[in-house]
């Protein structure tokens, strides 16, 4: 496909534009992790002008991800005046390697204070620079890492690339172990499917809510949601058969894999997923397909949500982050083979796995937090918050047999015949598959379904790779200094059977049974963001993330505060919006509604004697309707007040989730049943009706 990667600085441009030294030069620091020459910078800066400015490009910027959670960009144009008043295109090495944004304008947790503004981009020369086309012209976009004067990570990137050269040391130090002499590199590779809502745009501009926070604040159920499961890999309408064209036609433009797309189980929600990448350029391309998936929206008229719950009453959106190991030569670390009994090294790197994610729940817990997730986790669409590994029938018997004397054989899948003679009989898997699993492995990966929709990626990845770098350590610790390998394996291995295989469970998790039982094996079940929070400035945590070289305690406290902050930040929003959405506009309708009813009842009574009582009956119930309402608007405005005196941050944080949200919620199920009574064409929102079926 000619199309694929035309906008992106890639290997192929590289080799082509570069002069031998100098790419040679610069593959060693993607390939190896070694130091850039400046030298080399200032090359690659020229070719990486030239390239950019040929294909339309005016501007440059240090593209970059903010503890916001999105990317932020400044954009400079190549332009240098001359002494004639003309003008060069010029671009440094200096500008590629290094920027310097206001650090203090974006959230930092007390790392950076307002006059304390200073901060810098650094250029990730192991993801590739490309070009954002629009309207507005094309930018040259180089993918960097954002820091503090004083050298904290003010960023997603950075983190995550420790985590990685993290990772790849541990998992070195195991396979030197079993022989493995080649591979010079271990990476933590990612492919996100990511879910979303497509709505009309005239529906969207007409709801504050959606407008402000993302979600639905208020909404009555449609008579019709997802209960005839009609939804899920139906057939496209054409409209939005084009989006999606468009869709990858951008997407494949920046060199982003996309591979499927479909209807997901809720009316107007779909998924698309791409091919597997590093870790690094995953996650980078995962913020480049929200931010696609937005704008390519608008040209087709509608509005692309990826709020974790824009809908009440039908499934929410998720990222499900399909994560594995792969060595720089081509082997996949969590790969089984045909007999895994017989692989010790896939058995080494599963039970590191397994181990990491007991002892480390509450860690990719937190990963997996944000304020919409709240709605979404446990409420059968998604995993509950509770963190347990799915391993299937093959590999649950095998762990099995670790912990009683070894494996001795593995489960086969065989051949499935359906009994239609003109129908192939289909090879069978091994295993079933288990979408309630929060945590499942899929073959030769493990699929983390709790991510959030909205989510960066970055997050959970760091966590994975620093806590499966830990188990890996551990284990190779043991068997540097065993003096008989295979004994001492063999016993690692089955210690983490005994001691973690609480942790590995393929039932239920939808089953309300199963949170019984999470809790009998000790497994923590944390049900929201504020009550996760606090994990990330626990010593066990700290000392964790300061081992490997993750994160500083002065950048986790950092980040305490920036996701306690967002919290309350989040939940005051959608507060506001909520009130300021019943005074405007709800209530107004109702009472206009009444009015009208109160009309008619005197109209009818001066003229005739027919009876009323339907309309007087239906007076009374909007009456009601409209007191309670109001009664309820003023005791979310009291809490709303309430908790801006609550100075402590964690305990601003419980008290938004504790009475601001459960404020809110009383409010939305009384604007719900007003909703219900309203004459439809004087209620002022669009309805779920109509967002969720009018496409």
């Amino acid at each position: 496909m000619d199309l694929f990667g035309v906008n992106v600085f890639n290997d192929s441009v590289m080799k082509e534009r570069l002069p031998k030294n100098t790419y040679k030069a610069l593959r060693r620091t993607i390939d190896e992790g070694l130091a850039l020459d400046p030298s080399v910078a200032e090359v690659v800066a020229n070719a990486m002008k030239d390239w950019a400015i040929e294909k339309g490009a005016t501007h440059f910027t240090h593209w970059f991800q903010p503890m916001t959670g999105l990317t932020a960009e400044k954009h400079d144009s190549f332009i240098s005046p001359t002494a004639d008043g003309r003008v060069i295109m010029e671009f440094s090495g200096k500008e590629l390697v290094k920027g310097e944004p206001d650090a203090s304008s974006f959230p930092s947790g007390g790392i950076r204070a307002t006059f304390e503004a200073r901060g810098y981009t650094a250029w990730d020369a192991t993801s590739p620079a490309f070009l954002k086309e629009d309207e507005g012209g094309v930018v040259l976009c180089i993918p960097t890492a954002f820091c503090a004067y004083t050298g904290e990570a003010l960023d997603k990137k950075t983190p995550l690339l420790r985590s990685m050269e993290a990772l790849s040391k541990q998992a070195l130090r195991l396979l030197r172990l079993f022989g493995n002499t080649t591979s010079k590199q271990v990476k933590s590779t990612v492919g996100p499917e990511q879910e979303y809502f497509l709505i009309d745009k005239k529906f969207y501009e007409q709801r504050l809510d959606l407008l402000l926070t993302g979600r639905t604040l208020f909404g009555a159920p449609a008579p019709k949601g997802q209960e005839m499961e009609d939804h899920y890999f139906g057939s496209l309408k054409e409209r939005i058969s084009r989006f999606m064209k468009d869709l990858n036609i951008e997407l494949w433009k920046l060199g982003i894999p996309a591979k499927t797309q479909h209807k997901e189980v809720a009316p107007a929600q779909y998924e698309i997923a791409p091919v597997f990448e590093t870790a690094n350029i995953a996650t980078d391309h995962n913020q480049l397909v929200m931010d696609t998936l937005q704008k390519v929206a608008l040209r087709h008229d509608l509005v692309c949500l990826l709020h974790e719950k824009p809908f009440a009453g039908v499934n929410g959106s998720g990222k499900h982050n399909n994560w594995s190991m792969t060595t720089d030569d081509g082997l996949n670390l969590l790969d089984p083979g045909r007999t895994p009994h017989d692989n010790a090294q896939f058995l080494s790197f599963l039970c590191a796995v397994i181990k990491a994610v007991d002892e480390y729940a509450d860690v990719l817990r937190v990963a997996a937090a944000n304020p919409g997730n709240d709605h979404r986790l446990g409420a059968n669409e998604a995993p509950p918050a509770i963190i347990s590994v799915f391993l299937g029938e093959q590999l649950s018997d095998v762990f099995a047999q670790l912990g009683n004397g070894g494996p001795k054989s593995s489960k086969q899948g065989g051949h499935l015949t359906i009994g239609v003679t003109t129908l192939p009989a289909l090879a069978k898997d091994s295993t079933d598959r288990n979408r309630t699993s929060p945590f499942a492995f899929t073959g030769n990966k493990f699929e983390f379904r709790m991510v959030p929709s909205s989510l960066s990626i970055s997050g959970p990845n760091i966590v994975l790779n620093t806590i499966v770098a830990e188990a890996l350590a551990q284990i190779a610790d043991r068997l540097e200094k065993a003096s008989d390998f295979q004994a001492e394996l063999r016993l690692i291995l089955k210690q983490i059977v005994n001691e973690h295989g609480r942790v590995v469970f393929d039932g239920n998790n939808y089953a309300d049974d199963w949170i019984a039982e999470a809790e009998r094996r000790g497994l923590p079940n944390i049900r929201s963001m504020v009550e996760a929070i606090p994990v990330l400035i626990s010593d066990k945590t700290v000392a964790l993330y300061e081992k490997h070289g993750v994160f500083s305690r002065v950048e986790l406290h950092s980040r305490y505060e920036i996701l306690l902050e967002q919290y309350a930040k989040n939940v005051n929003i959608e507060a506001q919006t909520m009130i300021h959405m019943v005074k405007r506009q709800i209530l107004p309708a109702g009472m206009k509604y009444a009015a009208e009813l109160a009309q008619g009842i005197g109209a009818i009574k001066a003229v005739s004697q027919a009876s009323v009582s339907v309309q007087e009956g239906k007076l009374r119930e909007v009456s009601a309707a409209l007191a309670s309402v109001q009664q309820k608007l003023s005791e979310l405005e009291k809490a709303c007040e309430e908790a801006k005196s609550v100075a402590d941050t964690y305990a601003q944080g419980v008290f938004y989730r504790d009475v601001v949200f459960k404020a809110m919620g009383s409010l939305r199920a009384d604007t719900d049943r007003l909703e219900m009574q309203v004459d439809a064409e004087l209620w002022p929102l669009p309805t779920y009706a109509e967002m969720l079926f009018l496409l």
